[in-house]
């Protein structure tokens, strides 16, 4: 049940709530939104509330808000079939309204309600609400977590050792203490990670307490092409495989809420970094996960327990907000990229262009998803293949 649950939360709140700020943006604005869906697929329930009809569909990953807009068959296309059309008339069974506009009734949608009739800071406005929304989520949950637990800090105490890795072959074990560093008394878990990644190859002499009892030991950081802690870029490091233990500071709750807002940007930083140097040099390409990489981990943080799970969609929503400004047509970077240059050439592209930019974006869309879903398959292939002999009786 876990399997199943845990990402299904994940993927439909961080996708929900990006819908649900183009769907807030649009109404302030005045564009007419006349369908809001929490999922996709077919209807389990729907209702019409003024103008707008909200929907409850069969697969709860995430929702879609429909606008009137020109471009509303590629828009529908994209993110809820054609039946879902904002600007063609509805059928009957849609509970067509002889008062209503298109698509549940027969009046035409005003010139001022369109997404395109809106002046550029509006449209700007709308397109950014989704990312804006993924960055509020995630600082919501920062604050609640930070109020919860306090403050979370890596502290120099091997939480797990990695087997067959220099900590382990060293007699490093999970619960030890590393008090000193060649000697010199280690302050933090942060000066320890940057002499053991500034060390691959050279021996180093930690100092550890183990069950009140002081230990030396010597290990020999194994290179390694890593993201740096940092700057999220991969460079050769020093690796020992041991992790740190996370162990957390109180806070006052006026501190939560300027810590919250730090977390935000450095996770937000991070992952602009990491995608700047995917970008650059093409390196990490590899670490990529897609679906069923977030799935495991959904899966694995649910059964961390609740803030486990909401660390996790904190950090996807702000991936999720990361990735969506990147100038690909599809995308609201793209899009925004693109009303940028229709106000500056002071009209709009032609529908063949709009369709050569979009095509385009969907081929970058489809070379990245056939990416992510390589390495997850190639991650798990094992698995995979251990499945398919039991299916067919073949593993013994």
């Amino acid at each position: 049940m876990l399997s199943w649950l845990a990402p299904i939360i994940v993927f439909g709140l961080v996708v929900f709530v990006h819908e649900l700020g183009h769907f807030i943006a649009a109404k302030l604005t005045g564009v007419y939104a006349p369908r809001f869906s929490i999922g996709f697929g077919p209807s389990l329930l729907k209702k019409r509330f003024g103008e707008t009809e909200y929907v409850l569909a069969a697969l709860p990953l995430g929702g879609y808000v429909r606008m009137a807009s020109r471009e509303d068959e590629a828009t529908a296309f994209l993110e809820g079939g054609s039946e879902n059309s904002a600007t063609t008339p509805g059928s009957p069974k849609d509970g067509f309204d002889p008062d209503a506009m298109i698509p549940f009734g027969p009046k035409p949608i005003p010139e001022s309600r369109w997404f395109e009739s809106k002046p550029l800071p509006a449209r700007l406005f709308i397109m950014l609400a989704g990312v804006t929304m993924n960055a509020v989520l995630a600082y919501v949950i920062y604050v609640g977590l930070l109020l919860r637990s306090g403050i979370p800090t890596l502290i120099p105490v091997a939480t797990a050792v990695t087997p067959g890795k220099p900590a382990a072959q060293a007699g490093i074990q999970a619960g030890d203490s590393i008090v000193s560093l060649n000697g010199t008394p280690l302050k933090n878990w942060e000066a320890l990670l940057d002499s053991i990644g500034a060390s691959p190859g050279i021996p180093l002499t930690l100092g550890i307490v183990r069950q009140s009892r002081p230990l030396t030991i010597h290990v020999t950081p194994a290179a390694e092409i890593a993201p740096d802690p940092r700057t999220g870029q991969r460079k050769r490091l020093g690796r020992i495989g041991m992790a740190a233990t996370v162990a957390f500071k109180p806070v006052s709750a006026g501190n939560a809420f300027g810590e919250a807002w730090r977390l935000t940007l450095d996770n937000g930083g991070r992952i602009f970094s990491t995608l700047q140097a995917l970008i650059s040099s093409g390196a990490g390409v590899s670490d990529l996960g897609g679906p069923i990489a977030i799935a495991q981990v959904s899966v694995q943080a649910a059964r961390g327990g609740i803030e486990t799970l909401l660390a996790l969609i904190a950090l996807i929503s702000i991936n999720v907000a990361v990735f969506n400004l990147l100038p690909i047509p599809i995308l609201d970077g793209g899009q925004i990229v693109l009303n940028v240059a229709e106000t500056i050439k002071g009209s709009a592209f032609s529908a063949r262009t709009r369709e050569r930019i979009l095509r385009g974006g969907l081929v970058l869309i489809g070379l990245l998803f056939v990416t992510v879903m390589f390495n997850d398959i190639s991650r798990n292939m094992q698995s995979i293949v251990h499945l398919v002999g039991r299916l067919f009786g073949k593993s013994a």
